[in-house]
């Protein structure tokens, strides 16, 4: 694929927050850059107030940290950063010594397409602690917009029940690369084409569209406009309807569609893009079903999104194909994925590893410590409960789950159910260990995972809470961190 070496062509390691430099100075000045440390991605709610989350951006990540380099014109626009004192903000010594970083970080994720819940590690990083403070900027900024439109695709989808939807948002996605990433998230989450011609020349993606208003309203008669587009385009033929009157342009198009037939070719169908779509929908089928034209299709587009297609769904609206825009690309309704990045070990000279903790006085924003994996149950291809532990530990073949907002919420799992666990590795010492997966085989794992959840987890209303717990004695150690970290804060400003 290699979509982000083609679009930029050039060094990102400064698309960071200045602090992964800061810290990154700090660790070389204190002779700590090489420790050994682990660090994991993850999100604490599922986004859009819904029962799961679709993950997504692990090709892209890798494929920029494949390429992980500061070159000449990074380290020449670091030496000229200045700290409060006027003075160079970092030393000479120390951006001679990012020249020569060679990239030699581990990682376990996620496959792209897989089905993830809050507090789940989507990507574990272990190496050298300056680089994994050096990764962190890009990582969460690729998977966390990915994530959240994939899974925004797959909602609408869901809603559409099984119709094709079809990805319009290019002209109000976030800049280009925003419209890029949209549209190949988008498609992992279901979308079946873009309208965006670049990312169909970039990830191969199917490309649909037709015309706008605007060529309606270059000719004097909707009629004419029609039969023009129907010359230069025989193959491509859906109309926009609703320029002036919608069901006066449904049966103008369905004359066009006659000649159409007549001469060999075929009216794909037409598209509504304002006012009652319910209503609309069933008095065009009406007119193109009396017309001949059974098997014209009906585009709905007009700020669609999954409650809303849910609900034309309900009135028995009559509509094939969806063109989603504005609120898929940006996902509407959730402006980010939230998606953190905390150290949780370090390893010390004889491999032993120390367990870090951050502790907050919300629950909820408490990390967990250790090196950590997700296990997921399930019997008969359905899921059935996820548990997270720690690698350190290990996990028993019937193990208690606790759930982390809540120690008194606890699930035993039976020994007879399947296993896997989700975390797999992706590179090692730097080194990619398999290319990625296609976007074909990672739609597929969607559809997979998707059809293995039980139904009311994928509800958009008040969603079934999938079961997701710390392994008993992960959760023994994480509790016993946090109110030795608590003590020993009040102690120090006591």
């Amino acid at each position: 694929m290699n979509r982000i070496k083609r679009t930029y062509r050039s060094s990102l390691m400064l698309l960071t927050d200045l602090y992964q430099l800061t810290m990154a100075h700090g660790y070389w000045k204190h002779g700590r850059h090489n420790n050994p440390a682990a660090f994991h991605l993850y999100f604490r709610k599922n986004p859009f107030g819904g029962g799961f989350t679709l993950a997504c951006g692990l090709a892209e990540a890798v494929e920029v940290l494949s390429d992980f380099r500061f070159d000449e014109s990074d380290l020449a626009y670091l030496s000229t950063l200045t700290g409060n004192d006027g003075k160079p903000l970092f030393e000479p010594e120390f951006l001679a010594f990012l020249k020569t970083l060679e990239f030699s970080l581990d990682l376990q994720a996620l496959p792209e397409g897989t089905i993830v819940f809050p507090n789940e590690p989507l990507i574990r990083v272990t190496g050298p602690i300056l680089q994994c403070q050096l990764v962190e900027t890009i990582l969460l900024n690729i998977i966390n917009f990915q994530t959240l439109i994939a899974t925004k695709s797959a909602r609408i989808c869901l809603a559409a029940r099984g119709d094709d939807v079809f990805e319009f948002g290019l002209r109000r996605a976030q800049g280009i690369d925003g419209a890029l990433a949209a549209s190949r998230a988008a498609y992992i989450g279901g979308c079946a084409a873009t309208s965006n011609v670049l990312a169909g020349k970039l990830f191969g993606i199917p490309v649909r569209g037709t015309h706008a208003h605007s060529w309606v309203m270059s000719f004097d008669d909707e009629l004419e406009a029609f039969e023009a587009y129907a010359q230069a385009m025989p193959n491509n033929c859906v109309f926009l309807v609703d320029t002036y009157d919608t069901l006066e342009g449904v049966r103008k198009a369905a004359e066009v569609g006659k000649r159409l037939r007549q001469s060999g070719h075929k009216m794909v169908g037409i598209r509504l893009d304002s006012g009652d779509l319910a209503y609309l929908s069933i008095e065009a089928r009406k007119i193109l079903d009396t017309a001949g034209l059974k098997d014209a299709v009906i585009v709905a587009s007009n700020d669609l999104d999954e409650t809303i297609i849910e609900s034309l769904k309900l009135q028995g609206a009559k509509i094939n194909l969806w063109g989603v825009g504005t609120n898929l690309v940006t996902g509407a309704g959730q402006s980010a994925l939230g998606g953190v990045y905390k150290l949780t070990a370090e390893q010390a000279k004889d491999g032993s590893w120390t367990r870090r903790v951050k502790a907050s006085d919300v629950t909820s924003k408490s990390s967990i410590p250790g090196l950590l994996q997700v296990r997921r149950f399930s019997r008969d291809g359905s899921i059935v409960a996820d548990a997270i532990f720690d690698e350190i530990l290990g996990i028993g073949p019937a193990p208690t789950l606790v759930d982390p907002a809540d120690p008194l919420r606890r699930k035993t799992i039976p020994t007879d159910l399947d296993s896997e666990d989700l975390l797999v590795p992706v590179m090692r010492q730097g080194k990619l260990l398999a290319e990625a997966s296609s976007l074909e085989a990672i739609r597929t794992r969607v559809k997979s995972q998707l059809g293995g959840l039980y139904a009311g987890i994928t509800r958009f209303t008040h969603p079934h809470l999938y079961p997701v717990g710390l392994e008993e004695g992960l959760a023994r150690i994480r509790s016993e961190m946090l109110l030795k970290a608590k003590v020993s804060n009040r102690k120090n400003t006591g």
